[in-house]
């Protein structure tokens, strides 16, 4: 009952902020609310207090006992939507596979996967030395298993 009332309290306050979207919703044995969410343009600290403010508002504790936490997905998170992807176009990502690793810029986000591409380094086709060489992987959501913004400073 309460989860059912917390997922239609959320799909308000997204049509109200429809910039924002659910990472995850987690309700514990005891009514603990954990609520992460993200946006296109990143999250606010006003933004998670509206959404609190929403679910708060909105249920009542004589019926219920509860403790709310809206948060933010942090940018050490790792990406578990495709609209999370969207909004990291032309950031560096990490992309581990089962069977490869990938670091390269985020190029294109479409219905099926991503696009990384990224400088190396290869051996001459003739003569010695290396030459540097431009390369792309085109990723589908179902192969990636854990995927990263690169922090760079």
């Amino acid at each position: 009952m309460l989860q059912e009332r917390v997922e239609n309290l959320l799909e308000e306050a997204f049509q109200e902020y429809n910039s924002l979207f659910l990472i995850s919703l987690n309700i514990s044995d005891q009514n603990h609310i954990l609520i992460v969410i993200d946006g296109d343009q990143g999250v606010s600290v006003n933004d998670c207090i509206a959404v609190s403010r929403k679910i708060e508002n909105n249920l009542d504790r004589e019926e219920e006992d509860f403790s709310l936490e809206v948060a933010s997905s942090g940018v050490s998170e790792p990406l578990k939507l495709p609209r999370q992807y969207q909004k990291n176009i032309g950031r560096k990502l990490e992309v581990n596979t089962k069977t490869d690793k990938f670091v390269g810029n985020l190029t294109d986000v479409n219905e099926d996967g991503i696009v990384l591409s990224w400088k190396a380094k290869e051996p001459k086709p003739i003569g010695k030395g290396k030459v540097t060489v431009d390369k792309e992987a085109k990723i589908a959501f179902q192969e990636i298993e854990k995927a990263k913004v690169v922090i760079t400073f």
